[in-house]
């Protein structure tokens, strides 16, 4: 209790008002110069006005591919991705497999259960594969079909 005595404000506004209320030659321009900086500093930052919209920005659109390409040279492009795409996850899947080989060579050595921990592993990877299959054929069955809106208008005719 004690210390919440000597954190009262009262006495202290009470003293201040009392030092205020005694007559001194100069406690008016000292009051007045006082409240003038926080008073230039809050009608400078009111009177900052937006007149105008902001200009929109310009987007440059970088492509790397040529604009008028015919279909069959989309088909041959992302048939050389594709063929791309397969060789790295071709490269991808050896240097696994070696990896595996290695840890389980390094299991075997140390005296843990390999065959057990292999096969936790092949099931943890077969449950991650089913859930994105049926993340991919959950996506596939409510995507909108192209066109699919227009049909239906038609039939309302």
């Amino acid at each position: 209790m004690r210390s919440l005595q000597r954190y009262n404000p009262g006495p202290g506004l009470a003293d201040f008002w009392d030092y205020l209320r005694r007559p001194q030659p100069y406690r008016l321009p000292i009051l007045i110069a006082s409240t003038l900086p926080a008073l230039a500093i809050l009608a400078w930052a009111g009177s900052e006005a937006r007149t105008k919209e902001p200009e929109r920005p310009k987007v440059t659109y970088i492509s790397t591919l040529a604009a008028d390409r015919s279909d069959a040279e989309i088909m041959a492009q992302n048939l050389a991705n594709q063929e791309k795409q397969d060789k790295l996850r071709a490269e991808r899947a050896v240097i696994e497999a070696r990896k595996r080989e290695l840890y389980r060579t390094l299991g075997s050595a140390t005296g843990i259960d390999v065959e057990t921990m292999e096969r936790e592993a092949m099931a943890e990877r077969a449950r991650e594969e089913a859930a994105k299959a049926a993340r991919r054929e959950e996506i596939l069955a409510n995507r909108v079909k192209p066109g699919a809106a227009d049909a239906a208008e038609r039939e309302e005719d």
